[in-house]
C-alpha cells in the first residue's frame, strides 16, 4: 500500500503593496501550518521596482518552501479603478513567477473562500482570521490580514482537493 503524500499548499493574497502568502501541508485531510507572512512594497519607490519586488520576494518564499500548488484569490470588481489595476499587475507578476517555477495554480472566488472557512460567504475579515487560527490550531489568529487571507485561500483549495 501507497503512503499517503503531504502536499505543501502555496496561498496568495495579491496586492501592490501587500502581497500576504501563507504556506500549509495537508495529508489525509489534515491542514498543518508551515509559514505565513507579507511582502510589502513602499508607495515611495518606482512602481515597476515594486512588482519586481514582489517577484524577487516570492521567488525566494518558493525556493525555501517548495510549494506543490498555489491558490490566489480571484480579482473582484473594485470601485477603485486605480487600485484595481495596481491589483492586477502584481496578480501578473505573481502568477508568471509560479509558471516560471512549474506551480500550478488555482484560483477561488472570496465568496468560496470565506464560505470554507467559516460556513458563510458574507463573513467578515475578523471571522476568517478567527476560522483560520481554529482550522490551523494557532494560539492567536495570523496577522497582518493580507497573510490571514492567504492562508484562508490556501485551507479552501485543501478542502477542494481532498
Amino acid at each position: 500500500m501507497a503512503e499517503a503524500k503531504t502536499k505543501r499548499i502555496l496561498g496568495i493574497d495579491p496586492g501592490l503593496a501587500h502581497t500576504g502568502f501563507g504556506i500549509v501541508d495537508t495529508c489525509k485531510g489534515k491542514i498543518r501550518l508551515v509559514s505565513y507572512g507579507v511582502i510589502e512594497t513602499s508607495a515611495e519607490e518606482e512602481h515597476h521596482l515594486r512588482l519586481l519586488a514582489i517577484y524577487n520576494r516570492l521567488l525566494a518564499v518558493i525556493k525555501e518552501f517548495e510549494p506543490d500548488e498555489a491558490e490566489m484569490e480571484t480579482l473582484y470588481f473594485a470601485r477603485n479603478v486605480t487600485s484595481a489595476m495596481a491589483v492586477a499587475e502584481a496578480k501578473g507578476v505573481i502568477t508568471l513567477c509560479l509558471a516560471q517555477c512549474n506551480i500550478p495554480v488555482f484560483s477561488y472566488t472570496p465568496n468560496k473562500i470565506k464560505s470554507s472557512v467559516t460556513g458563510t460567504a458574507s463573513a467578515d475579515k475578523e471571522t476568517v482570521e478567527r476560522c483560520v487560527q481554529l482550522l490551523l490550531k494557532l494560539k492567536e489568529p495570523p496577522h497582518p490580514d493580507h497573510a490571514a487571507d492567504a492562508l484562508a485561500g490556501a485551507i479552501t483549495h485543501c478542502h477542494s482537493v481532498i
